[in-house]
């Protein structure tokens, strides 16, 4: 029964296309499939082109400055209908690692700058820098240590595996010609373990980054007034030979005024962090992941200015274009001034339907014009079937010659009366079958 009646339907649109077009079955049965086909891609393509309800987040270890960072985000996110899922990590190297395999669920994540050498890193963009990661040295000596160098042949702890606190370390250890298999003991610890150890006299240096230690652990060490935090007073140089570095100032007082800490302004060298996506991400959702950052990370703070971040620093990875758009101009027009899920909408309307009509009216258009093209065609070639037979019928002819030609009019007329026709050309297809006539009683005329 449903057959019957989608047959019936498909009778009555082919009806209505060839009235209104004028075209043949095979004409309009090649304008509904072209009109079909394109109606499915636009469909599918709307529906395919929505940003999804869900990303993921690969952020830091539990407690970490980046762990609360990105419960930031996702209340922000929150608020436009987004739900952003926190995947908790040990730190920067095993975030780009989740990032750069593409099997595993993970959308962005937080990267430190300095730890992309040697990962593939061509199918992801950074959306920009979001806050700088200085680098904490705490110790004890009963002096200070102007140079990195009088760590050697010392107990320091350098963090765990994955974190881009050990990856910095090495490489300024390195620097200074202290390597894993010397005489200094690098203990990879975990930063609550090398706080304790610290403070027990058990290590002599305990290397620290807010990616991977707990704010409550860098703010004892910071006001533990047994404890020194080193000052890079080669920081200009540091930054010169590692362009991913910068300088910050720690200003004395600024950690506790009441009892001066710090007691002088301390000199720290800082990474970036970035915020990293792969090259797919939708770029609504690149846009409300970038609101959310100014949001975070727009005011200022004991090592940052107002408004200083986030900021397009290109560093290992390319800055992403729908983050270029965004620092240049801000957030599209829609969503700038309609709900999020509305102006996702409007503009994968505006993206999808807009550009499948100015597919769908000139093909349409043309697909008419062809088939008219062609019947004109088929209706001139009898003309010059026509045409030439009556050339022929003008000049002398023997009786023969005249039989010949009448059986080939009638051979004309024939395939005319066979010819399936348009309504639409109905005028032209009688005015030839008159035509054919009239040649007909000239011929005869001229037999008698």
């Amino acid at each position: 029964m449903s057959m019957k009646i989608l047959q019936k339907a498909f009778r009555a649109i082919q009806t209505t296309f060839a009235e209104t077009f004028g075209l043949g079955p095979a004409a309009t049965l090649s304008m509904m499939i072209f009109v079909g086909l394109v109606t499915i891609a636009a469909v599918f393509w709307f529906f395919q082109s929505a940003p999804p309800a869900t990303i993921t987040i690969t952020s830091g270890d539990e407690g970490s400055r980046l762990q609360r960072t990105a419960e930031r985000y996702a209340k922000i996110l929150a608020r436009n209908g987004v739900k952003l899922k926190i995947l908790p990590s040990q730190g920067s190297l095993e975030n780009l690692e989740r990032l750069e395999n593409p099997s595993f669920p993970v959308d962005v994540g937080f990267v430190q700058t300095g730890v992309a050498k040697g990962k593939n890193i061509d199918k992801l963009v950074s959306l920009g820098s979001i806050s700088y990661q200085p680098l904490y040295i705490f110790y004890r000596s009963d002096k200070p240590f102007p140079l990195l160098s009088q760590f050697a042949g010392k107990k320091l702890a350098i963090g765990e595996d994955g974190t881009g606190t050990q990856i910095l370390t090495l490489q300024l250890l390195a620097m200074n010609g202290i390597k894993p298999d010397g005489p200094t003991k690098l203990l990879k610890m975990d930063d609550e373990d090398a706080e304790k150890d610290l403070l027990a006299g058990n290590i002599d240096a305990v290397f620290m980054m807010s990616d991977s230690a707990s704010s409550r652990t860098m703010r004892a060490l910071q006001r533990r007034t047994d404890i020194r935090i080193f000052d890079f007073s080669q920081a200009d140089a540091y930054t010169r030979r590692l362009s991913y570095l910068n300088k910050i100032v720690l200003p004395r007082g600024s950690l506790d005024f009441g009892k001066n800490i710090p007691d002088e302004d301390i000199n720290l060298i800082s990474p970036t962090v970035e915020l990293i996506a792969r090259a797919d991400l939708h770029p609504a959702l690149s846009d409300l992941l970038l609101e959310a950052a100014t949001e975070v990370h727009g005011r200022p703070g004991l090592t940052q200015k107002r408004g200083e971040f986030p900021a397009p620093l290109e560093h290992e990875y390319r800055i992403s274009s729908d983050a270029g758009r965004y620092y240049k101009s801000g957030k599209s027009f829609l969503y700038r001034y309609l709900p999020f899920w509305l102006a996702s909408l409007v503009n994968r309307i505006l993206v999808v339907f807009v550009p499948m009509l100015l597919v769908l009216i000139p093909g349409i258009r043309s697909i008419p014009a062809i088939y008219r093209w062609r019947m004109r065609l088929r209706i001139m070639r009898w003309y010059r079937a026509l045409m030439m037979l009556e050339k022929n019928m003008l000049a002398d002819l023997a009786e023969g010659k005249r039989d010949a030609l009448l059986h080939q009019l009638e051979q004309i007329e024939y395939a005319v009366n066979k010819m399936k026709i348009p309504v639409s050309f109905a005028e032209q297809f009688y005015v030839l079958r008159i035509h054919i006539d009239y040649v007909r009683a000239k011929l005869k005329n001229v037999e008698s």
